[in-house]
């Protein structure tokens, strides 16, 4: 697996042209890297980058190569000839391997002490909070009568071939479920991941193409958040589309934002950091990005009475690089066997 894993980084990084720092003019504006769905046209990207360019004067270009895996990725490959002067949405599960890589540099925004110290989950500031979630497994409540109440009824052979899941590898929801049967089941976590395998109709290699399988009807069952359902009511004003709630309880996501080091626009990037902690960006983020807000008191439509508030929360783990590599490779054992 290792072998595996190096290979395609690389393959990711010929795909890559080569920048020095010296590439872009200050002029440029803010180049940010991000995942996928931020940056689309529906995504919250574009709206906050249109109204900080109008407070601020600043611009900003989205480089969105995949999930948000794959864009700590290609940081990593760049390090010190990255053109990033940001990156948007590396999770508390990420944390560590973004730390020991060395790409990030520290910012102590003045905003950071109306947070809730919970959401804060990188004490170091070099990663900043700006939203959050739980993830849940979404379903179709017209394709699927009796939802699962648990990890452990996912391997019940009433829900055999019906779920979609996220490659752990490339994709943050992916590596979050992953890690959430780690801390339901502890060291028995791969003999759990024997049982699912029935259960799984396919891993997609991130959230918006496995997502897309569950709203096309191809599958009763995704990997989502608890607040999926929240889409469907205030764009579509349907309920069909439901989170489960397990009684193991729920991993907690938290994803957050950071200046690339090196930066030459770094007074720029503090100003957008600030700026995604306003209340703009704040309910931005919670209608496009359909996730829950990290400061205090921001008024939601009621549209997120949909969303799921697990009764029990788990919080995301704080594993090593090292600690994280090994679970993967443990994890795709299971599934080339």
């Amino acid at each position: 697996m290792k072998r595996t894993h190096v290979f395609i980084l690389f393959l990711i990084a010929l795909c890559q042209p080569l920048f020095s720092r010296g590439d872009r003019d200050v002029e440029d504006g803010l180049l940010v890297y991000t995942y996928d769905s931020f940056s689309s046209e529906w995504g919250p990207g574009p709206t906050i980058a249109a109204a900080f360019l109008k407070e601020t004067g600043v611009a900003m270009e989205f480089n969105a190569p995949g999930d948000a895996i794959t864009t700590l990725n290609q940081l990593i490959l760049e390090r010190d000839r990255s053109r990033a002067d940001l990156v948007i949405g590396l999770d508390n599960s990420l944390l560590s391997r973004a730390l020991d890589a060395d790409i990030l540099e520290p910012y102590e925004s003045p905003l950071l002490e109306f947070l809730p110290p919970e959401y804060v989950f990188d004490k170091s500031k070099h990663l900043i909070p700006y939203d959050h979630g739980h993830f849940a497994i979404c379903y179709d409540s017209q394709l699927l009568e009796t939802p699962p109440a648990s990890l452990e009824d996912l391997t019940s052979k009433d829900y055999a071939k019906s779920l979609v899941l996220m490659d752990p590898r490339t994709s943050t929801p992916g590596l979050g479920f992953l890690l959430w049967t780690m801390a339901v089941y502890g060291n028995q976590w791969l003999d759990y991941w024997e049982r699912l395998k029935p259960s799984i109709l396919t891993i997609a290699s991130g959230w918006s193409q496995g997502y897309t399988l569950l709203v096309t009807g191809e599958a009763p069952m995704a990997l989502s958040y608890g607040t999926s359902p929240v889409y469907h009511v205030e764009n579509e004003g349907s309920t069909r589309y439901k989170a489960a709630e397990f009684s193991d309880g729920h991993l907690m996501q938290i994803e957050g934002m950071g200046i690339v080091k090196g930066s030459k626009m770094r007074r720029e990037a503090e100003l957008f950091i600030d700026f995604m902690l306003g209340e703009f960006s704040q309910k931005t983020l919670a209608m496009h990005n359909i996730m829950l807000p990290v400061m205090k008191n921001v008024p939601l439509p009621a549209s997120f009475e949909a969303a799921l508030r697990p009764r029990k929360i788990i919080p995301g783990s704080d594993l090593s690089a090292e600690e994280l590599q090994s679970i993967i490779d443990g994890w795709t054992e299971v599934f080339i066997r």
